[in-house]
C-alpha cells in the first residue's frame, strides 16, 4: 500500500465554490505579485498551506520553489539550523555543510506555518534577515544574500501572542503586511460537496476501491454538520467510507455518530445550519449571494438533495434550482 499522502499533497488547488473562498481568491490574485508578506489566520485543517501554494502559483515566483516549514514540528534546538543551515563541524553531528530552508527557497516562496510557535531566539534572527535579506549559516562567517517571499500562517492572531510574551513585537510589526482570514468549513458549506467528491476520488484511487455512493440522507448530513476538524476531518470520514463501503452505498449508520446526529438534530443551536428543519437564521450583515447560497443548500438538505422538491419549497423554477445547485457543486442525489 502506498504511504499516506498529506492533505496538502492531495488538494494542490483550493476548492473555490463558496462566495467566501471566491472572494479570498480575488484578493490572492490582486496581491500575488506585490512584494508584501501575507499571513493566513484560520483554524487547523482549513487549508492555509493550500492557499499559500495558490498565492505562490499566481505570482511571478511560480517558477521558483515553494518551501513549507511547520514551526510547531521542529525542536527548538534544531530550529536555527533548519531555517538557516549550518557549516560542517558547527555542532555535534554536523558532519557536512547543509543548506537551510531559507536558502532552499531562493527565488521562490518560504511558507512558515504556525509561525507563532517559532522560538524567540530564532525570531530575532529571522527579523534581521527580513531587514536586509542576508544571513549566515550556523557556524558560518560569510553572509549569504537570498531573495525569497515570506508567507506565514497562524491559528491565533499574532497580536495575542505578542501580548502573551510568546512572539516578538518588532517581528510582528515587520511581517504585518496582508492578513487574510481563512473561514472554517462550517462557514463555507457550498465547498463541502465538491471537496467530498475530490477526496472520495483520491481515497478510492489510493486504496484501489470503487467509488462509494452517498445516500441522500448522508449527503444532507454532510451539508449540515459543522466539521470542527474542517477539511482534515472530512477527509478522514471520506476515507473510512471508501474503505468500508467501496462500490456500495454509504448509509447513515456507516458514518460517525456526530454526523448521524446532525442528520436528525432539530435543536435551536443547529437552526442556522442548512437543512435544520424549516428554520434558517440569516445574518443581515452577510452579502446577498452568501445568504442565497445558504438558503439553496438548506432547501436541498431538507429535501434530501431532491432538486424538484427543493425548488417547490422555495417557489422557484426547477431550472433555476439546477443552475444554483450546479454552481454550488451539489451533485444529483444518489439513486441508491
Amino acid at each position: 500500500m502506498p504511504p499516506r499522502q498529506r492533505l496538502d499533497d492531495v488538494l494542490l488547488q483550493p476548492v473555490l465554490v463558496s462566495s467566501a473562498m471566491r472572494a479570498l481568491d480575488r484578493i490572492l490574485r490582486t496581491i500575488a505579485n506585490k512584494d508584501v508578506v501575507v499571513t493566513f489566520i484560520g483554524e487547523s485543517g482549513t487549508g492555509k498551506e493550500i492557499l499559500a501554494r495558490r498565492l505562490h502559483e499566481l505570482s511571478s515566483r511560480r517558477g521558483g520553489p515553494f518551501v513549507p516549514i511547520n514551526c510547531a514540528a521542529i525542536p527548538d534546538t534544531l530550529f536555527e539550523s533548519e531555517l538557516f543551515g549550518h557549516e560542517k563541524g558547527s555542532f555535534t553531528g554536523a558532519s557536512a555543510r547543509a543548506r537551510g530552508k531559507i536558502e532552499a527557497a531562493s527565488g521562490g516562496t518560504l511558507f512558515l506555518d504556525e509561525i507563532g510557535e517559532m522560538p524567540l531566539s530564532v525570531q530575532a534572527k529571522l527579523l534581521r534577515f527580513l531587514e536586509n535579506r542576508k544571513f549566515m549559516r550556523v557556524g558560518g562567517t560569510t553572509k549569504i544574500t537570498v531573495d525569497v517571499r515570506l508567507v506565514t500562517a497562524t491559528l491565533r492572531p499574532l497580536a495575542d501572542e505578542v501580548k502573551a510574551g510568546r512572539f516578538r513585537a518588532d517581528l510582528h510589526y515587520r511581517i504585518q503586511g496582508v492578513t487574510l482570514h481563512v473561514p472554517p468549513l462550517r462557514e463555507r458549506r457550498a465547498d463541502i460537496a465538491p471537496l467530498t467528491r475530490v477526496l472520495l476520488a483520491e481515497a478510492a484511487a489510493r486504496h484501489g476501491t470503487e467509488l462509494p455512493r452517498l445516500a441522500r440522507v448522508v449527503t444532507a448530513a454532510f451539508a449540515r454538520y459543522d466539521w470542527p476538524g474542517n477539511v482534515r476531518e472530512l477527509r478522514n470520514v471520506v476515507e473510512l467510507a471508501c474503505l468500508m463501503r467501496g462500490g456500495r452505498s454509504v448509509r447513515l449508520r456507516d458514518v460517525p455518530e456526530p454526523l448521524q446526529r446532525a442528520a436528525t438534530s432539530g435543536s435551536p443551536e443547529d437552526a442556522s445550519a442548512p437543512g435544520a428543519g424549516n428554520r434558517l437564521v440569516i445574518d443581515m450583515d452577510d452579502p446577498l449571494d452568501v445568504s442565497i447560497e445558504r438558503i439553496v443548500l438548506a432547501a436541498l438538505a431538507c429535501e434530501g438533495g431532491n432538486r424538484s422538491r427543493a425548488a417547490r419549497r422555495l417557489g422557484i423554477g426547477l431550472r433555476t434550482m439546477q443552475r444554483y445547485a450546479g454552481r454550488l457543486g451539489v451533485p444529483p442525489p444518489s439513486r441508491a
